[in-house]
């Protein structure tokens, strides 16, 4: 019935939260609800599917939920975008002193040809860097000194040149890592075992005894430069050719032709130096 605004219910007979249906009209069904209680949640049986205790699926990312075994740096995950990473490269500069130092040694013994077999398993990228940096610097500072003398001693202007910097850069570090690039791909294509960080270590090494060749180059004696370069190139060509000699047996017939190549191409390498660092003109 209405009254007012309000509408009202008579005659209606409540039971729980649904109210009760009765004397259906025919023709129409009843529907009958059970008992609920819905002030208890959530309810004390569970029934249906869920019959466990209440917990995430099992098929649920639970990846906030466990702890962090790695960083995010992690080099076994993001694909090849792991080389634009700081930890894929860290592991090519966990040397110490020691290391370092007997490499050296190793370098300047080049009739050992062992080299290789030693850093095989710990390839190392930092000593090469270092050995570069050192003559990009040693080049340019012992070349402008020796030039000064030169020039001091007979009694004329002196002017420093820049460029020896940039120039020893560009050779030490473009000699570095395109000769042992383009080598790792001449010996995939005979099909030789080697290793593109093995190279880098091995060419970065044989640099080294440039480092104390420089510095001797300062007596102003043509002759004595000029030994003093061939005997460093021929050190650091012996060094490269019989450490890689080994591995480019498996390459067929054809290996004494890439040794000769590399010991050649070593050579090459301490006659620019001569001719553009150690040569003196006043």
């Amino acid at each position: 019935m209405m009254s007012g605004n309000y509408t009202t219910i008579d005659n209606q007979n409540v039971s729980g939260s649904v109210p009760a249906v009765s004397d259906s009209p025919p023709g129409q069904v009843s529907v009958k609800f059970n008992d609920t209680t819905l002030q208890t949640f959530p309810p004390s049986g569970a029934q249906g599917k869920i019959s466990a205790a209440a917990g995430p699926p099992r098929d649920a990312d639970d990846t906030f939920s466990k702890p962090v075994s790695s960083s995010p740096e992690s080099p076994s995950s993001g694909g090849w975008f792991k080389i634009f990473t700081v930890a894929a490269y860290r592991p090519y500069f966990d040397v110490d002193t020691s290391d370092v130092l007997g490499r050296i040694k190793d370098s300047l013994l080049p009739f050992g040809g062992s080299f290789n077999e030693k850093t095989a398993s710990n390839p190392d990228l930092y000593g090469p860097f270092w050995i570069c940096t050192t003559l990009i610097f040693v080049a340019a500072s012992i070349s402008t000194f020796a030039t000064y003398l030169a020039h001091k001693l007979q009694h004329k202007e002196w002017n420093y040149d820049i460029n020896l910097v940039t120039w020893s850069a560009g050779v030490f570090y473009g000699y570095v890592l395109v000769v042992p690039l383009c080598l790792y791909v001449i010996l995939k294509y005979f099909s030789a075992p080697s290793t593109l960080v093995q190279l880098f270590c091995l060419y970065g090494y044989s640099l080294f005894v440039f480092i104390p060749a420089m510095c001797l180059s300062v007596v102003p004696v043509e002759i004595f430069r000029w030994v003093i370069t061939g005997v460093a190139g021929i050190m650091s060509a012996l060094f490269v050719a019989l450490n890689l000699r080994n591995h480019i047996v498996s390459a067929g017939e054809r290996w004494f032709l890439i040794v000769a190549g590399i010991f050649l191409l070593q050579l090459a390498l301490s006659v620019v130096l001569k001719l553009y660092l150690f040569n003196v003109n006043v």
